[in-house]
């Protein structure tokens, strides 16, 4: 497995792997189902979002955005899917961990994500991929401009042994 940066190619395999319009909800706050490529494409616009896929060979299996805040010095993990067939194998983990060490890489130690209140599986992912719950006071001040209440995770470790190869490419 290897973390790329997304092209444009890949956007009609990662817009097609939600199953249904409760996961497009889970998987990024959109009703939209299918979501278009469009749409998908049109989160890269931000100079500040820098989308990634996990692949294996030259098949993307995985994705997920860092979105940088250089004002507040963070970077949050978004918008993270793997394909249909491939869930279940840890890829999510792989994911989490090549997002992280970018993330890293770029010097930004205080990394977060936020899961959906009912998304119980990508949680598991998150919590055994190292991350934990933000203070709940922290978490009720972020959900307040939130549509629903996420849980809001941060990472707990300074480095991440177990990223996948290329991430340094």
């Amino acid at each position: 497995m290897e973390l790329r940066p997304f092209a444009p190619p890949h956007a009609s395999a990662v817009a097609g792997w939600p199953t249904s319009a409760e996961e497009v909800l889970m998987w990024c706050g959109g009703h939209e189902f299918p979501l278009s490529v469009r749409t998908l494409s049109g989160w890269h616009e931000d100079d500040d979002v820098r989308p990634h896929v996990l692949v294996e060979g030259d098949t993307p299996v995985a994705y997920g955005e860092l979105w940088f805040d250089a004002e507040e010095n963070e970077v949050e993990l978004a918008r993270l899917i793997v394909a249909p067939g491939m869930r279940g194998e840890g890829l999510g983990r792989q994911l989490v961990a090549g997002l992280l060490a970018r993330a890293v890489e770029a010097g930004y130690d205080d990394v977060f994500l936020r899961v959906h209140p009912d998304n119980d599986r990508a949680l598991g992912c998150y919590l055994g991929a190292g991350f934990v719950p933000v203070d709940p006071a922290l978490a009720e001040s972020w959900n307040a401009v939130q549509p629903v209440p996420y849980t809001w995770l941060r990472n707990a470790r300074a480095t991440t042994p177990d990223a996948p190869r290329g991430l340094t490419d």
